[in-house]
């Protein structure tokens, strides 16, 4: 690190700009907060908490889910790996944008006609109630638990950067701060206040990232020719690092695995089910469509602003310095804020503080509305229709949700502390893996083959959820690499590649196909008559 930034960042150093930097922070995290207290006041029912009373437009949904979406591995995970392996981190960029026309064309008004509040709704439609909202249920909240890990993450580095704090303790106390944060935005706020704070959280996060993008072709005079030359030379790589291969093409392995996680990101979105469950909070099909229209245009300039800043961050930083303060890259952004302002200048420290407060603001509202997914899970399909088999009060199945949040953040936090070497990009691409495995099969089959069954659909379900996340256990994201690994110094890693997608999504095809076949119970043509025709045209749906 050059000696200014390590001036500004180094930990414990009271310097000028430290309490001016604190303040700002404090003041983005407040006003979420008091924004998640007014939505709160207003959430008298279950349809407000889990569906935020379904009186949302499709441009505020689209402003949400954009919100939900733009999470801290779009804006620090993939800044970082275009600053660190040039093209090959751009490769992230062009795999989040693509997954929405997925999300687009296949699910987003089927799902919102067919469901109430949660993808367990759509399932049990025509099959079984109790084991197929079980396994519904397993699988939201494993999927968002995989979610939740790259937020912790990002959030770690983030307030670590902004305070200085370099020691192992006082990162696993960030990330605990954020997990109470998130229990707080969700036990009191519902849907209405988390989907309040995803909408200025996503306004606040395309002008930060505009300013940034402004200031860097600025910098180089508009002519993206120079900032790439630039960004090639200062990287030490030269022409390499505009070139497919300096991160996946050394080995065949790496080649396989570049592969599983471009079909884990373009089909992972259609299974998330934290952006499943904002179809429902419009009030009509035609709303829900038209919120995915203003997503796309909304992320698909963001995800263009990245590339911006990752190959400024890489122009304007040395990579040794990007490393030191976070082995995965995850800071490049707020470096590159704070460069463009002046290193040690009130200028740079105002950048910083205020880009790192988007950037958190950002984790907060994708944490809040993946705690509300899992928890709404957990107290509708398990709780209310599995344990209490649909005698459930809507006032005990609000509280089923509220524990279900402080449960689901207390194995976060833990999660999200050793997760927080690892990029954050990376980590969200295992989630979308997990969810193109799980969800996306079972979705697409209830929704479109006429045979599909109770045991096809749990044997697809629960097969792809194992597969993906047994490999994921030998993998070396979790062991075997002694700088960004979860466990370091161990090494019971087996499986070389870094994302399961291209065997485990396929095995959840393939699964609920077999489990179809083989299960003796006929499907109910009448069922599914009834739910093609809702799906299709919105008639009966709540």
């Amino acid at each position: 690190m050059s000696p200014a930034v390590t001036q500004v960042l180094a930990a414990g150093e009271a310097t000028q700009h430290r309490p001016l930097i604190i303040s700002l922070f404090a003041v983005f995290v407040l006003a979420t907060l008091v924004i998640t207290v007014w939505a709160g006041r207003q959430t008298r029912s279950a349809a407000d908490f889990y569906a935020g009373g379904r009186q949302f437009t499709g441009f505020q949904n689209g402003l949400a889910v954009s919100g939900d979406y733009m999470s801290a591995a779009s804006f620090l995970g993939i800044a970082g790996a275009i600053a660190l392996f040039g093209y090959d981190g751009f490769l992230y960029s062009i795999g989040f944008l693509v997954a929405w026309l997925v999300a687009l064309l296949l699910v987003a008004e089927p799902l919102r006609n067919s469901g109430r509040y949660t993808m367990g709704d759509v399932l049990a439609y025509r099959m079984r109630q109790r084991p197929v909202r079980t396994a519904a249920g397993t699988s939201t909240i494993v999927v968002s638990i995989f979610y939740l890990l790259a937020q912790m993450a990002g959030a770690g580095v983030l307030v670590s950067l902004l305070l200085g704090i370099t020691s192992d303790a006082g990162k696993v106390g960030i990330v605990a701060l954020v997990g109470v944060l998130m229990i707080v935005y969700v036990t009191i706020g519902g849907m209405k206040g988390t989907t309040w704070v995803q909408m200025v959280k996503a306004v606040l996060l395309i002008a930060g990232t505009l300013l940034l993008t402004f200031l860097v072709l600025l910098k180089f005079h508009f002519n993206i020719s120079d900032l790439l030359g630039k960004a090639a030379s200062n990287s030490g790589k030269g022409a390499a690092f505009l070139e497919p291969g300096l991160k996946y093409g050394a080995t065949p392995t790496s080649k396989i695995d570049f592969i599983s996680l471009g079909i884990a990101l373009v089909l992972g979105t259609a299974g998330l089910p934290h952006i499943l469950i904002r179809f429902y909070t419009v009030p009509t099909a035609k709303a829900a469509r038209k919120s995915v229209n203003w997503a796309i245009g909304i992320i698909g300039a963001f995800y263009l602003m990245t590339i911006a800043l990752g190959f400024g961050a890489a122009a304007l930083i040395k990579p040794d310095e990007i490393i030191a303060s976070n082995p995965a890259g995850n800071t490049a952004a707020p470096l590159l804020a704070l460069h463009l302002g002046g290193v040690d200048s009130s200028w740079g420290a105002i950048l910083l503080a205020t880009i790192s407060a988007v950037a958190f603001a950002t984790i907060l509202a994708v944490v809040a509305g993946l705690t509300l997914a899992s928890s709404s899970s957990f107290a509708h399909d398990i709780y209310a229709n599995v344990i209490k088999k649909g005698n459930a009060s809507e006032k005990e199945e609000m509280k089923a949700a509220r524990w279900a949040t402080v449960f689901i953040g207390i194995v976060s936090i833990g999660l999200g502390a050793l997760a927080r070497d690892l990029n954050v990009a990376g980590l969200v691409a295992l989630a979308f893996a997990v969810a193109a495995s799980a969800n996306l099969p079972t979705i697409l089959y209830s929704l479109f083959w006429k045979r599909f069954t109770t045991r096809g659909a749990l044997w697809s379900i629960y097969g792809g959820l194992f597969t993906a996340v047994f490999l994921v256990l030998f993998s070396p994201v979790v062991s075997g690499n002694p700088k960004t690994s979860m466990f370091k110094g161990v090494d019971f890693h087996w499986f070389p590649l870094e994302n399961p997608g291209i065997i485990s999504i396929p095995v959840g095809f393939l699964l609920g196909w077999l489990g179809t076949l083989l299960s003796k119970e006929k499907a109910d043509a009448g069922k599914y008559a009834e739910l093609e025709v809702r799906s299709l045209t919105g008639t009966g749906a709540h």
